[in-house]
């Protein structure tokens, strides 16, 4: 599956797995307890609810959700992480953890990569436009170029 991570079409995405692994539309029937039609309009929306998406998920044994979770690390404004420990965010009224927005997936590390080896953007764009630090772009094409 290769999506780009800026604009997400989620139907079209599971469309496309549906087809890569041959699943029936009579078995996504069943599991979705609906009919054809209903289906083929889950294909042409460009977003579904989670519970739908997280049953999608299962079925296809593809975690959907991390296109948007790498959306967000590519696409979102920086953010100054510091020292966020739970229990210092329990203690500020903060219900829900927060998460280190750099944590780069084998996926992001490819796309990033390919945007370099294309020429659609240079090191320094790169660097500029997704907050990758320096050294670790650096790293990334020490490794897989």
């Amino acid at each position: 599956m290769n999506a780009h991570f800026k604009d997400i079409n989620i139907g079209l995405l599971i469309r496309e797995r549906v087809s890569e692994h041959e699943i029936e539309l009579i078995r996504i029937c069943n599991f979705f307890n609906c009919e054809e039609s209903e289906i083929e309009k889950m294909f042409l929306k460009k977003d579904l609810s989670t519970d739908i998406l997280l049953k999608w998920s299962k079925l296809l044994k593809y975690d959907f959700f991390r296109l948007y979770s790498q959306h967000l690390i590519l696409y979102s404004p920086p953010v100054k992480v510091g020292n966020n420990t739970l229990s210092r965010q329990i203690k500020n009224g903060v219900s829900l953890p927060e998460f280190r927005k750099h944590i780069y997936t084998a996926e992001i590390i490819e796309f990033i990569l390919g945007l370099i080896k294309s020429g659609e953007k240079t090191k320094k764009q790169v660097i500029c436009d997704y907050d990758i630090p320096k050294s670790t772009l650096h790293k990334w094409i020490n490794k897989h170029y």
